[in-house]
């Protein structure tokens, strides 16, 4: 637990220097606070691993502090300390979600001892945390094929440095499960991974959602808020669909790349946090930098290492596996009886376009399974858009031809955003009520294709 961070907030001198004292003896890094004001102070601009605060200060109440760091989700464990306490105290301590409540005079083995407890269950914790975001969300890297392979060894080196990271390429090709990927192998494996998708935020909500905001700093804002930025620290923040970033929050994101500090919206006090970036983006950000529609500083920031994750048409050798292990992995999580896919089912797979690329190849082996009627997925079970290709352009008419290609460029356009309307109007350069009116004159709903 060497040069773990304890914050302590107490009023007598006397107990400060003698808890200092010991925790420093301990290997410890001790950090202390006189007064509530001082406490509230220190937390907006730094965190600890575990908190020592005495129940009764000259301006405040700890266990009110308690609740304020819950609030403003601080999970640190927090030891309540106290030289009058009482059962109620106690109890209401450990309703707030104190870890241990003790009574002066300390005990320096006790004290010793509630800590390490109190450290290693929060540690435990983290990680039970980590694990579940990284295995609940099917992260598994998956493909034979060369051009994947060559994703992945790149992947692997950049991980053991600290170099940021962008990784480019179309939508559903799994960018984000190589970001996961090369967290889990990096030095802070150990910290959080926190994911953002910059084009699902509204951008009045983007810059609080990023760095946080103080009470009352906007309508709606009750509550003190810790942003995605201090959320990641000591750790990696995943910015998915970084391209679609407006330019005030460009230059803040440019900030915390430079300085690793930045502010919360409506605060004064300036936060710094050790954070390891990955982008991505379905995007060509030099075309749009070429455009002034994003920062080129910001873009060479974020590119120190780039990555491409092929569209699926260039793996085909990817698509067996692939849609194996959607297989089964759909029937083991509906309590399915194992099914199997026909030889002659890949064939025609394998000679699909894949425009919504994996993401599509796992919605299209989950239909089959749901509609196939026996333990085998005959060619019948493909649906249509897969079996039949478009009719070619020469025995089509004019309009039927503008018709498909609309509405083609459309569930394009939706498929790369994640079916975010107000997101695919803006790459079409169309209204979104306009788009609205497109897409069920085309019928086109999310369950189309």
């Amino acid at each position: 637990m060497s040069g773990k961070k304890i914050l302590i907030l107490d009023d007598e001198a006397n107990v400060i220097a003698s808890l200092k004292l010991v925790l420093e003896g301990a290997g410890y890094d001790a950090l202390v606070c006189s007064t509530a004001e001082e406490f509230q102070k220190r937390i907006r601009q730094t965190s600890a691993d575990a908190y020592l605060i005495d129940v009764r200060l000259p301006d405040g109440n700890g266990i009110e502090l308690l609740k304020d760091l819950r609030g403003i989700d601080i999970q640190a464990p927090v030891v309540m300390i106290s030289g009058h306490g009482t059962i109620a105290d106690a109890v209401e301590a450990t309703r707030a979600g104190a870890f241990d409540f003790l009574e002066k005079p300390l005990s320096r083995d006790k004290l010793l001892l509630v800590l390490k407890n109190a450290l290693s269950q929060s540690t435990l914790q983290k990680e039970n945390a980590r694990l579940r975001e990284l295995i609940g969300d099917e992260q598994c890297l998956i493909g034979i094929s060369r051009a994947f392979q060559q994703v992945v060894e790149q992947a692997d080196r950049v991980a053991r440095s600290d170099a940021r990271v962008l990784i480019t390429g179309e939508s559903g090709t799994g960018k984000e499960l190589i970001a996961a990927h090369l967290h889990g192998i990096s030095p802070v494996s150990s910290g959080p991974f926190v994911k953002v998708n910059c084009a699902a935020i509204p951008v009045d909500l983007l810059e609080s959602e990023l760095f946080g905001h103080e009470k009352g700093s906007f309508t709606g804002a009750t509550s003190r808020r810790r942003g995605k930025f201090e959320l990641a620290d000591g750790g990696s923040i995943f910015l998915d669909e970084v391209g679609d970033l407006y330019e005030t929050s460009q230059a803040k994101l440019l900030r915390v790349l430079q300085e690793g500090e930045f502010q919360r919206v409506g605060g004064c006090d300036t936060i710094r946090v050790v954070v390891r970036v990955i982008a991505a983006t379905n995007q060509d950000l030099p075309s749009l930098v070429d455009q002034k529609k994003f920062r080129e500083d910001l873009y060479y920031r974020l590119s120190v290492v780039p990555i491409r994750v092929p569209p699926l048409r260039e793996r085909i050798e990817d698509i067996r596996p692939l849609g194996k292990y959607f297989l089964e992995d759909f029937c083991r999580r509906n309590n399915f009886k194992p099914k199997r896919i026909d030889d002659s089912v890949w064939e025609t797979l394998c000679g699909y376009r894949w425009p919504g690329n994996v993401r599509e190849l796992r919605n299209i082996v989950e239909r089959m399974a749901i509609l196939a009627s026996s333990e085998t997925i005959s060619k019948e079970s493909i649906p249509l858009e897969i079996r039949m290709p478009p009719e070619s352009p020469n025995a089509s008419s004019l309009e039927a031809t503008r018709t498909q290609a609309e509405r083609n460029r459309i569930q394009q356009a939706l498929s790369e955003s994640g079916w975010n309307v107000s997101a695919a109007a803006r790459v079409l350069g169309i209204e979104r009520t306009n788009l609205h009116k497109r897409m069920r004159a085309l019928g086109i709903t999310r369950n189309t294709g």
